[in-house]
């Protein structure tokens, strides 16, 4: 056998009976005959002693006058906790087990301090430790420049952690652990009969992570894409398989035969303005570079992008509308901006140059009496901006429409 990593969130590590089954899963890969790296989250969740938000809190009781290269230096914290916590029940079972930061672990990043981008992993310490017959265990989230500081790599690191390892060892399987049972069609809070996916493509849960799916980051998935390691999303509380990420070609049902699917999962992001700026004059090009130009240079990020030769409609996150809307005004624009919106999305291998798909969705919608503001569409994925109060049924409407729960 080869190598197995294992990543356990936060929650995954968050209490003693949580614990215990992380301490099953590792006991039963390593009678399977796996070489076990170990990625660990910092443990819980906001409130708890050791979580990575709660030491967020506590940076912000200085005035967010920590500078960054320090912050990320307490932020590493947490997950050097629970990865010699870890270390210490396995031991206790009989099992050798070792910890390595991220540092440690080789994880060379750039110094874009609370989220590093990872330029290499330099995996001769682990592989000798997996030579010795040990577990390794690794503090997710985190690496270290040339200079040797430590790093951080942003919303979602461990998971990066993890496929990134995956990926420099040429595992055999990246399983991600976490407090459901896999990757789900919709979110179970909003559609009580949204099913768990057998199985989902690499560009399929990219779209849905991208699009508010939390269950794995995207920037995780396209690692291991780019590396072609499968990854499982699985439970930490049961047994069951969860879901297989990979390649469309792997997908096989129990009978073995390749089903086809069009739409794989309904996928939302709330709290959006939309804004909309008219091009005077015939000026269309001139205005739309000083207009995505002025967003750049403000740090605000775009998405939801039409353009014309006459208006240039886009969307930004609530909390960056008015300075988007100052910036423009500084223009001499006079944008017009309508809060409160939500992207919902229709994700889909199957959907490419399938003809009728969005007339699906605009009966869907219109049948509910909800309007669709905007829309938009790639080879995979069509996205409808609606109120935010018709979110939730637009979500609902959409997942029936494509019946999703079979």
């Amino acid at each position: 056998m080869g190598i197995l990593v294992q990543k356990f969130g936060g929650t995954s590590l968050s209490t003693p009976v949580a614990r215990e089954h992380v301490i099953r899963h590792v006991k039963r890969e390593l009678a399977s005959g796996f070489s076990l790296v170990v990625v660990v989250s910092a443990m819980g969740r906001k409130g708890e002693p050791y979580a990575t938000d709660t030491l967020l809190d506590l940076a912000a009781q200085s005035g967010n006058a920590m500078p960054a290269r320090e912050r990320d230096l307490l932020m590493c914290c947490g997950e050097i906790i629970s990865a010699a916590n870890l270390c210490g029940l396995l031991e206790q079972e009989g099992i050798r087990s070792t910890v390595l930061t991220g540092a440690q672990a080789g994880f060379l990043t750039d110094n874009n301090y609370g989220n590093a981008r990872i330029l290499n992993v330099r995996t001769e310490r682990i592989l000798r430790e997996l030579r010795e017959n040990k577990v390794v265990i690794v503090t997710g989230f985190q690496g270290q420049t040339e200079a040797g500081d430590f790093t951080t790599l942003g919303r979602g690191g461990s998971d990066t952690s993890a496929t990134a390892l995956g990926a420099a060892l040429r595992a055999d399987m990246v399983d991600i652990y976490t407090d459901v049972d896999g990757i789900l069609t919709a979110d179970p809070r909003i559609v009580e009969d949204a099913r768990q996916l057998a199985y989902v493509s690499y560009t399929e849960i990219c779209n849905m992570a991208y699009q508010g799916a939390k269950v794995i980051h995207p920037r995780a998935v396209e690692i291991a894409m780019q590396a072609q390691i499968p990854v499982r999303v699985r439970s930490t509380f049961s047994e069951a398989e969860g879901t297989l990420v990979t390649h469309p070609e792997g997908f096989n049902d129990v009978a073995g035969g390749v089903v086809d699917r069009l739409v794989t999962g309904i996928a939302y992001v709330s709290n959006i303005t939309q804004i909309s700026v008219e091009c005077p004059d015939g000026n269309g090009t001139g205005v739309q570079l000083q207009i995505f130009k002025s967003m750049a240079d403000n740090g605000i990020s775009v998405d939801f992008i039409n353009v014309t030769p006459t208006e240039a409609v886009y969307t930004v996150f609530d909390d960056k509308s008015e300075q988007a809307i100052a910036a423009l005004q500084e223009l001499g624009l006079r944008p017009k901006s309508l809060s409160g919106c939500a992207k919902v999305s229709v994700i889909g291998g199957g959907i490419n140059g399938v003809p009728g798909i969005m007339a699906h969705i605009v009966e869907a919608l219109s049948s509910q009496s909800i309007q669709i503001l905007q829309s938009a569409d790639s080879n995979t994925t069509i996205w409808v901006l609606v109120k935010k109060e018709d979110m939730v049924q637009s979500v609902r409407a959409l997942h029936g429409k494509f019946e999703l729960h079979r």
